[in-house]
C-alpha cells in the first residue's frame, strides 16, 4: 500500500523528517503526547495536509525528530537543507560559516 503524497509543505517535511528518524507514526505521535489509540492517524492527517497541527505541537515533532521548526516550514528544498545543516553545526562552526556568509554576500542598502 502506497502512502498518500503529501498535499502540504509541513506534511512533506514532516514525513521527510520522521521517516530519516526512523519512527513509525505511532510511536512519533505517543512521544509528543498523543493518546496511543489516535497517535498514528493524527500523525497520517498532518503529513498527508488533512490536519495542520498547533504551532507548539510542531516544535515538539521538530524537538523529537531532532529538526529545527523552520525545516517544517520551508517552501524552497535547498532553503531547508541549509537550515539542517546550519541547526547540526557547532556554535564555532556556525560563526565561521556566517563570517564566510557574510564576507560572500553584500550587505543589503540601507
Amino acid at each position: 500500500m502506497r502512502l498518500k503524497d503529501p498535499a502540504s509543505v509541513f506534511g512533506r517535511r514532516l514525513r521527510e523528517a520522521r521517516e530519516r528518524s526512523g519512527l513509525p507514526q505511532d510511536r512519533l505521535g505517543v512521544s509528543i503526547g498523543l493518546d496511543e489509540g489516535t497517535a498514528s492517524a493524527r500523525i497520517s492527517r498532518y503529513e498527508t495536509g488533512i490536519h495542520a497541527p498547533p504551532f507548539e505541537t510542531a516544535v515538539r515533532l521538530a524537538e523529537v525528530l531532532k529538526v529545527p521548526p523552520a525545516f517544517l516550514y520551508c517552501p524552497e528544498d535547498e532553503l531547508a537543507r541549509v537550515i539542517l545543516w546550519w541547526h547540526r553545526l557547532s556554535r564555532t562552526d556556525r560563526k565561521r560559516a556566517k563570517t564566510m556568509i557574510d564576507a560572500a554576500i553584500p550587505a543589503p542598502p540601507k
